[in-house]
Order: structure tokens, then sequence, then C-alpha cells
């Protein structure tokens, strides 16, 4: 990536300065990647948890208030006044900021998630009851008024696939898909790489795994979201070598209870936090992401370059690089879980994962566009 001439004032704004979440990793990167060409960086964020990259100035504006909707509009407010008075010569978004010359979405509207995710809790009282908490907290429709503000006044959006790409127009008509770029997150594929048949079975042994073990894994941290409790019941419908591995998530006792009434509590770990991400994907057989509800999950993608066999459910952006076999409609449908988790468990492994060319990703098409805009003005 050639240096920049020009060396201008940039501001990014994203509630947390940190290295710790998805959208956290990628801010503190791109912060980085700007300071290390030369502009200055300023990092408005309510928090910084962390040490910034080299050459970037956190401005921390706190979190006033006890309540998320409090929080909400304070950072808001305060990002936006000290955007219009800073002087800056553009101005990315990563939060619910209305001010913005162009704005990360990494994921859809409010409005969508709750359509798609709503499905992720039982029907009868347990959905109706999470749907009733989701509308009466002010917070949700705060942020349900700044999305719309701020997709009618951003002069350009970038998206982290093309699912959330749909999904933002579905739910914001007036914008024109055409007029929006889609760049995904791309993993760390000399981190995130196949091991050899002798390290995979240490892997394994030092896991506690026997050989003849199928090692169904999954990522989660909310398990409800990402349809744990289906997996649960699919389990319960394949061979009893068949275990499954969660990684992730806080407090998994709800969980371990319903394994326990579909008689696999056994077969079913909850490995909490996973520090060794790479170890757990080389030990793991088949990877599933049983999702109602992801942007372009890292997971998969990481999973893949780690040469795992990969079956998501189709409302997760990056089951765009799998193929159509391993992507299945209806994270909620137990049978047909079961039926793509046995099928594909007799397939060979996949070959080595390559990322295709004509798909951008990574920091490099953010650093072009934000370097262009500032030519243009």
């Amino acid at each position: 990536m050639a240096s920049s001439t020009e060396h201008a004032r940039l501001a990014l704004t994203m509630p947390r300065l940190s290295r710790y979440g998805g959208a956290e990793s990628f801010a503190w990167r791109l912060a980085g990647e700007l300071a290390a060409r030369g502009h200055g960086v300023d990092f408005i964020c309510a928090r910084c948890e962390t040490e910034p990259p080299v050459g970037v100035n956190p401005v921390v504006v706190g979190r006033f208030g006890g309540l998320r909707l409090i929080k909400t509009l304070w950072f808001t407010w305060r990002a936006d006044g000290l955007t219009r008075k800073g002087g800056y010569d553009l101005v990315f978004g990563m939060g619910n900021t209305v001010n913005q010359d162009i704005l990360r979405i990494g994921g859809g509207s409010i409005a969508k998630f709750w359509q798609l995710s709503k499905r992720a809790w039982p029907a009868g009282f347990p959905r109706w009851f999470k749907m009733l908490r989701r509308r009466l907290a002010p917070a949700n429709w705060v942020i349900h008024r700044l999305d719309n503000a701020r997709m009618r006044r951003t002069p350009k959006i970038v998206c982290v696939s093309h699912l959330v790409r749909d999904w933002v127009v579905e739910a914001h008509p007036h914008l024109n898909p055409d007029d929006m770029e889609v760049v995904y997150n791309r993993p760390d594929l000399d981190r995130f790489a196949r091991v050899d048949r002798a390290e995979r079975l240490a892997l394994r042994e030092r896991a506690g795994i026997a050989p003849e073990t199928f090692v169904i894994g999954t990522a989660a941290t909310n398990f409800a979201l990402k349809g744990i409790r289906y997996l649960i019941e699919a389990l319960a419908q394949l061979p009893e070598h068949f275990e499954l591995h969660v990684a992730g998530g806080r407090n998994p006792h709800k969980y371990q209870r319903i394994a326990r009434e579909m008689g696999v509590e056994d077969r079913v770990r909850f490995l909490g936090k996973v520090d060794d991400m790479p170890a757990f994907y080389g030990r793991t057989d088949l990877f599933v992401l049983a999702t109602f509800y992801d942007a372009c999950s890292n997971a998969v993608l990481e999973a893949l370059a780690c040469g795992c066999r990969v079956v998501s459910s189709a409302l997760n952006g990056s089951a765009r690089f799998l193929p159509e076999k391993w992507v299945f409609p209806d994270p909620a449908d137990v049978e047909g879980l079961a039926a793509v988790l046995s099928r594909v468990s007799g397939e060979e492994r996949p070959e080595p994962f390559f990322w295709p060319e004509d798909v951008a990703c990574g920091l490099e098409p953010y650093v072009r566009m934000i370097e262009e805009a500032l030519v243009r003005k």
C-alpha cells in the first residue's frame, strides 16, 4: 500500500477503544494503519480499554448516566459536538453517530435484527416476553431513530457483507445498493491455518478427546442467538460418538439443563472463553454456526481457513464463502440441522482456503476510500 503524500486530520468514532470484539479490533487496527501513514488520528470514544495504536490520540467523552438510553445519547451528542468543532478533514463513523463522511455498518438495522432474531427464542411466552422487553426499552427506540438519521445523512456507507447491505436497503428503501460498498472482514490467514495430522492428533489428545469422537464445534457469546438450544436437540439425533463443543459464552446452566433433558449432557462441553481459537478449530471435525442473525461471522471464515468442514445458516453474511450444500435455511429446523450435520460429517475436509481475489476485504479498501475522499474534498 503506497504512502499518502497528504497528511490529514481524521476522527474515528466508536463507543469503545478496545481490541476485544470484532468491530473494536477492526477499529483499533484501522486507526493504527491511518496513523502509520502519517495522518493525525483522533479516536473519539466513551471508554478507552486498551493502549491506543502508535500515533493515535484517544478522545474519551466518558459514560454519563447509569441507563443505556442516557449513555447512548451522551456519546452521540458529545461525538457530534467534537467532530463539528474539531476541524477534521474527514470523520469515519462506526457507532450510533449521525454526522460522518463515511459510515461502516457492522450489522443491519435494529428493526431487521428484531424481525429475524426473535425466532431464537421459543415460540410462546419466552418469545413474546423477549420482544416486549425490547419494545419497552427506550434505548432501543432511540437507536432506531439514530439509525434512520445516520442512513439519510451519511454520504458514504460501507457494509461488512452483501447480506448486511441487503438488510440495510430493505429497512431503508431510499438507499441505492449500487452506491454502497461492501468490504468483508478478512481473517489472519497466517494465524488461522490448517494443521497436519500429527499436530491435530496432539491437539485432540491434550483436550482429552478420544480418537473415535467426532467433534462438532461452534462459537457463541449469545447462546440463544447462535442457536445452541437447537444444536443440542440436533445432537440428540446423531450417533453417540458425536460431541458438541461450545467456545465462548458466560452462563451455560440453562443449556446444560437442556442437554440433560435431551440425554446428551455428557456429550456437550461448554468451554467458556477460549484464548487459543486456532487450536480449537484444529481439533474440531466440523464447525457449525446455527445463527439467527450474523452480519459476517469471523468464526466461519477462521474455521474454513483451519481446514474444518463448515456449515452455517443462511442468516450469516460469511455463508457466501461456503458451498451451497453447506448452507442451511432454518437454524430452528432441528431435523434439517441434524441431517446437514450427519451428511457433511461424511464428506472430505475442504481444500486449503484462499481468499477470492475479486472480493474486497481487510483494511486496504478503507484506507483507499478515505484517502480518495480526502482528495475529492
